[in-house]
């Protein structure tokens, strides 16, 4: 099951050490915590959604500055959508959008979000996802999909199955260069890249340079 933390919205961290730069600086964590509660509080009983209006006045207390930053950083997750009432999700709108006035909020059910992040639409991701690794740039394709779906808050045992089902239909797995004996054995070797929480751009970055000049 997808897994979530309560990151800052300015810099990410999930305790009250902020980066120097960070706008919450000085905000402890279980106050940013209760921005994102007192958001998913009122959108759990919404479940078809509700006006950004709406949900301002149904906060507890005061909204602030916290409370939009949190509302952004859930939409930009893919945890808060904008649509018409529940008459779908756009997959390509959803991954690139950033939080806007526009249609009525409502929060994914967990099968939604699972469905909806297991297909990556963000370049560079995007393009190794689309294209599958090829010899040259295995090790730095597959931890940049792992790291992906660790990112986005997919549990191992997930991960774990939507990169193996992504060797097999990518195609990357028959076009060989692997130094493992199966896919499973490939991706248990990058377990360590999903426990560490490492980062994904630069690896996929430098796999979708290699993937665009194989052709």
């Amino acid at each position: 099951m997808a897994t979530f933390q309560y990151p800052c919205p300015g810099c990410r961290t999930t305790n009250s050490l902020h980066e120097a730069d960070c706008e919450f600086e000085g905000v402890d964590w279980p106050t940013i915590e209760r921005a994102y509660t007192d958001l998913l509080a009122v959108l759990t009983r919404a479940p078809a959604g509700i006006d950004e209006s709406d949900l301002r006045e149904a906060v507890p207390g005061e909204w602030s500055g916290l409370h939009r930053a949190a509302l952004g950083t859930l939409e930009r997750g893919n945890r808060v959508v904008r649509d018409g009432g529940g008459e779908g999700i756009d997959r390509e709108v959803v991954n690139e959008s950033e939080s806007d006035d526009g249609g009525e909020l409502r929060l994914l059910t967990a099968a939604e979000f699972k469905e909806l992040v297991s297909e990556p639409t963000r370049d560079p991701v995007r393009t190794i996802y689309e294209h599958g690794s090829v010899p040259g740039c295995h090790d730095n394709a597959v931890f940049a999909m792992v790291a992906w779906y660790e990112m986005v808050g997919l549990s191992w045992s997930e991960t774990r199955e939507n990169v193996i089902e992504w060797l097999h239909e990518s195609g990357a797995w028959d076009r060989g260069g692997f130094e493992e004996s199966s896919p499973g054995e490939l991706v248990d070797s990058k377990r360590h890249v999903y426990e560490a929480g490492y980062g994904w751009k630069e690896k996929a970055q430098a796999a979708k340079r290699v993937i665009e000049r194989h052709g």
